[in-house]
Order: structure tokens, then sequence, then C-alpha cells
């Protein structure tokens, strides 16, 4: 026997004022009783230990619970039979009850934080049998609505990289030769959207190789009144990589 989630959606996305359907897909050789089917819906931010050696964020591991989101338990099935072979049982469910206390915040998985929505479902054959029970992770994106701004406006910060900008050591050749690239990159932009910007490399005592743009994640807690941060590399992309003065 064997139970397993099917969700309308291959890609598991979903918004807070969407249904969540699926079907409930029970394999077995023969029939069987049950007390009754449920799904239960658990969302929550946790911390998570990642091993190896604790960062600043993980060591608060222990120590701050998990908070929960949502969580709801739906009856789909009252008790009943079913039949030999597979059977698919329908679902249809509202995320979203009360429009003023229930906040749904985007599924994110970092290096410490996540904010996870899973859905489980259980059915009950009594005390001489286990319990079968299969969850599935689906995803939360916030509604248009929810957003703070509609659309966000795109926002340009103008930067520039000298060698009195640098905290690493230098060559020779750059502390007294120098260097200046200027520029200027999008701050807020949608995470289905490309990040936009624009580099000038206005001179440089040394031949550059290539030029690297690092994105960075940065997590932080509130924990009584201090703010605790962790920074944690997500993705290095070149942007040249052909040599030239």
């Amino acid at each position: 026997m064997s139970v397993h989630l099917k969700l309308s959606r291959p890609n598991r996305i979903y918004r807070p004022s969407e249904l969540l359907e699926g079907k409930i897909i029970v394999k077995t050789q023969s029939s069987i009783s049950h007390y009754g089917i449920r799904l239960t819906i658990k969302g929550s931010v946790n911390l998570q230990v990642r091993g190896g050696s604790a960062g600043v964020v993980e060591s608060f591991y222990g120590v701050i619970k998990p908070i929960p989101i949502v969580k709801r338990t739906v009856e789909v099935q009252s008790s009943r039979k079913i039949g030999s072979g597979t059977t698919e049982i329908p679902f249809s469910l509202n995320l979203r009850q009360d429009e003023d206390l229930e906040r749904f915040y985007e599924t994110f998985h970092g290096a410490d934080i996540s904010i996870q929505y899973l859905l489980t479902v259980d059915i009950s054959r009594g005390y001489l049998h286990k319990s079968l029970s299969a969850t599935t992770e689906f995803i939360i994106e916030s509604d248009k609505g929810d957003l703070l701004q509609r659309p966000i406006p795109p926002e340009m910060v103008i930067f520039y990289i000298t060698q009195d900008t640098q905290r690493h050591p230098l060559l020779p050749e750059l502390k007294s030769g120098g260097f200046r690239v200027t520029g200027k990159i999008c701050t807020q932009c949608s995470l289905s959207s490309p990040l936009n910007g624009e580099l000038t490399v206005e001179r440089s005592a040394v031949p550059i190789q290539s030029i690297d743009i690092q994105l960075f994640r940065v997590e932080s807690i509130l924990h009584g009144e201090k703010i605790v941060t962790e920074t944690s590399l997500i993705q290095t992309t070149q942007a040249s990589d052909a040599g030239f003065v």
C-alpha cells in the first residue's frame, strides 16, 4: 500500500489568495477500510543547522523556536472503504481563511533561515493498522496586492571602486598607479526578472583579466534588541573575460 500527493501545478507555486488543488493517490492490492482522510497545511519560519562550523545566526539554533505561520487540518473523506488498485481523491483548499490575521510570507530556503510550507495527508486505519501518510512541499509567492508598491519602481544606485575603497592588500602597482571603476545597479527588482546595471573601467595601472559579479544573500534575525546578520555567497557571474588595460 502507498499514498502520495499530486498537486495541480508541476512547479507547486501558489499565491495565498488561490486554491491549493490536487489529488490524493492511494495504491493498494486489496480493499482497505479507513476512519477518515485528513489534510494538514503547515507553514513555519525556522532556523536550520548546516553542519560544520556554526555561524553567527546558527548559534541561536535551539534558542529561537520555530514561528508558525499557518496550521490547518481539513477532513477530505469520512470513514469508508477504498477499493483495490489505484484510487484518486481530489481536493481543493483555501490557503487564506482570515484576511486580517493570516499573513503568508514567501517561501525562502537560505543558509540559516527557511520559510517552508508543507501539505500532509493522513489516512487513519485504527489501532490495529498503521496509518498511511505522505508529505509534500508547496511554494508560496506573494500576491501582487500584498506588495508595498505595485509595481516596484527601479532604483539605480551609483557606485565607484578605487584603491582607497579596498580593505584587502593590493599590488604595489595598484597602490601607486591606482584604478577607478564606476557604475550603477538596480537595487529593487523581482526575483523573476534580471538584475540590471552597468560598469565602466575608467583607468587601471595593471591589465584586467576578468570582471566577476558576485551575488550575496544576507539573512538577519532580531534577538532581543540585537540584530544578528549572516552573509553567504550565492552566485558568481563572469561579466568579462577578455584582458584589457
